[in-house]
């Protein structure tokens, strides 16, 4: 079976590990040099002095005064089949679609990809690389009364053009209620001529390959819509395969594995609904944060921000903060040369369907808890023990900076041992890197955190 051109055009990109456009010694001095020059200057302050936002009066749930951007909300959950039956807790509710959109074109024959060098309040090294565009529709539509977002139009208005990615997808369902982002990518002519501000940068996808593999520099909205684009790991024993409806050949066919997914969400279904965040059960508020008792899982903080460069240049805001560093792994093994991820239908509250398709293991190990029934998930001695020279991918990686203070999670790609083969759960599948990539030109399937796996996976090498 031939390359197709889009996916031979992305292959020449991935090769391309370093380009004369923006040398990868040049990008990394610019984004130390800004760091060190702090353009965003963040404070935690008490919420009686955050500006703009408020506690609703009756609900006490945490809202912008204009009704728009996003706020802090109370949920109760109910997970007959979890470990924990039933717990509240606040969550971040932003019913907008946020646009996360990533600029293609070619240059001198090599598809390159305009980045965005860009600091958020939340991000703990500063500024990180993110997509041409990351803006919520209250951003894009100027809200906030401040400056017009650079290249949005380009997405707002997309048809008509080469569109190599367009697909609406989840963030996390633990902290996020039904939040979902539209992850595209645009290619644009060559002789369209993309002028690139001081702050954005073309870079090639080996050059993007390379960055990942450092630590909190490529954002987690970067790397959900790199992780969308067609799957380039063509080896003649995948294209050898039988293919099922999806193009893709593995374990289980597509087809087979979403009446899996399926029977799962009708078994591991609960209930979660949106409370008024005065009903929180073991959950306090303090002057300067909402805590919960036993001092784990995370915080909703308040910080006022000054920075430069930006569509506003100061402003308030609530902040998620986690407690600890999570962990993210996927289990990988070859059949036949076709690389295969165990995956597994993991349930979050905020989801809107029930379940999606996360990582082998996803976890925070500080909220490991045994006497409160929070225990280590399966296999996670599988990823965390494995010996080094199974471990394909090793970095700790930010989450989103505009909603999450300092989140981080360390993401591993571990090579199943051969010696000791691991068998599925019930809970978990063995599926091909095509079919995951394949899924994810639809809502609701792949969640962010594997995303984020996958696009690490395009990166290695064979």
């Amino acid at each position: 079976m031939a390359v197709n051109a889009p996916a031979r055009r992305l292959l020449r990109s991935a090769e391309v590990t370093d380009s004369g456009v923006t040398p990868l010694d040049d990008l990394r001095a610019r984004i130390t040099g800004a760091r060190a020059v702090q353009r965003m200057s963040v404070t935690r302050i008490p919420f009686a002095e955050m500006r703009g936002w408020r506690f609703e009066s009756g609900t006490h749930n945490l809202v912008h005064d204009s009704g728009r951007f996003y706020s802090v909300e109370g949920l109760r959950a109910e997970a007959p089949q979890g470990a924990v039956r039933a717990w509240t807790q606040p969550i971040l509710r932003q019913p907008e679609t946020a646009i996360l959109g990533i600029l293609a074109t070619e240059i001198h024959g090599v598809l390159h990809f305009l980045m965005q060098a860009k600091a958020e309040p939340g991000n703990r090294g500063g500024v990180q690389l993110s997509p041409t565009v990351q803006a919520t529709r209250s951003n894009y539509t100027r809200v906030h009364k401040g400056r017009a977002v650079p290249y949005v139009e380009y997405f707002r208005g997309a048809a008509g053009r080469q569109v190599l990615v367009d697909a609406r997808l989840s963030e996390q369902g633990s902290w996020f209620h039904q939040k979902r982002n539209r992850n595209i990518v645009v290619e644009v002519p060559s002789s369209a001529g993309v002028e690139s501000r001081p702050d954005h940068h073309w870079l090639t996808l080996g050059q993007l390959h390379v960055l990942l593999a450092e630590e909190e520099l490529i954002n987690m909205d970067a790397r959900s819509v790199l992780a969308c684009l067609p799957w380039t790991g063509l080896r003649s024993g995948e294209e050898r395969r039988p293919r099922d409806s999806y193009g893709t050949g593995g374990a289980h066919s597509t087809d087979s594995l979403l009446r899996w997914l399926n029977r799962m969400r009708a078994q591991l279904e609960g209930s979660a609904r949106l409370v008024p965040l005065r009903e929180l059960e073991r959950w306090e508020r303090y002057d300067d944060r909402i805590s919960h008792e036993s001092g784990r899982f995370f915080d909703i903080v308040a910080v006022e921000v000054e920075a430069r460069g930006r569509e506003t240049a100061r402003w308030s805001q609530p902040l998620l903060a986690p407690r600890g560093t999570g962990v993210a792994g996927f289990l990988l093994r070859h059949v036949d040369g076709v690389p295969h991820v165990l995956v597994q239908a993991r349930t979050e509250p905020g989801y809107v369907d029930v379940a999606e398709l996360g990582p082998t293991v996803q976890f925070n190990p500080g909220n490991v808890q045994p006497a409160a029934g929070l225990t280590a998930p399966p296999l996670a001695a599988e990823i965390l023990g494995a010996p080094a020279g199974r471990v394909r991918f090793d970095t700790v990686l930010a989450e989103e900076g505009g909603r999450f203070q300092h989140a981080l999670n360390r993401y591993l790609i571990v090579e199943e041992d051969p010696a000791r083969p691991v068998d599925e759960l019930p809970t978990h599948r063995w599926v091909t890197v095509r079919q995951l990539v394949g899924l994810m030109r639809h809502s609701g399937y792949v969640n962010v955190e594997a995303r984020t796996l996958v696009a690490a996976l395009k990166s290695l090498k064979p």
